[in-house]
């Protein structure tokens, strides 16, 4: 079903759900998984390579990958550029009218992708 798994988080707790359901997944599939943070190294590159470390063990082949600019268009860029199969991320900002007006990641992600894309409950 799907070999390659891309999962967005910043590092908090709702998106660290979204990287346990992109392990599930990836888990279940057999898929490759890989976690993008968007930042400034070294401190994003911190980010990923705690959620990779917190599943060093899940059985899941795991990249980390850190991009420099809106999470948004990272997550739409390295779907696209990496032909991932599965796009995940939290759902974290999107409820309430703000989403209408300042646009939150995943409502972003999610009128850009040409990939699947699976929006976890985290709030």
């Amino acid at each position: 079903m799907y070999k390659k798994i891309l999962v967005g988080t910043d590092g908090s707790s709702t998106a660290s759900e979204a990287v346990a359901r992109a392990v599930e997944v990836a888990k279940v599939t057999g898929a490759r998984l890989t976690i993008l943070t968007a930042g400034r190294p070294p401190t994003a590159q911190l980010v990923v390579d705690r959620a990779a470390a917190a599943y060093a063990d899940a059985g899941v082949e795991i990249d980390t990958m850190v991009a420099g600019r809106d999470a948004a268009t990272a997550l739409v860029d390295a779907a696209d550029a990496g032909d991932y199969d599965l796009l995940v991320v939290g759902n974290k900002g999107m409820t309430g009218a703000s989403r209408f007006f300042l646009g939150s990641v995943p409502n972003k992600v999610s009128h850009h992708v040409s990939r699947s894309l699976l929006i976890v409950r985290t709030t």
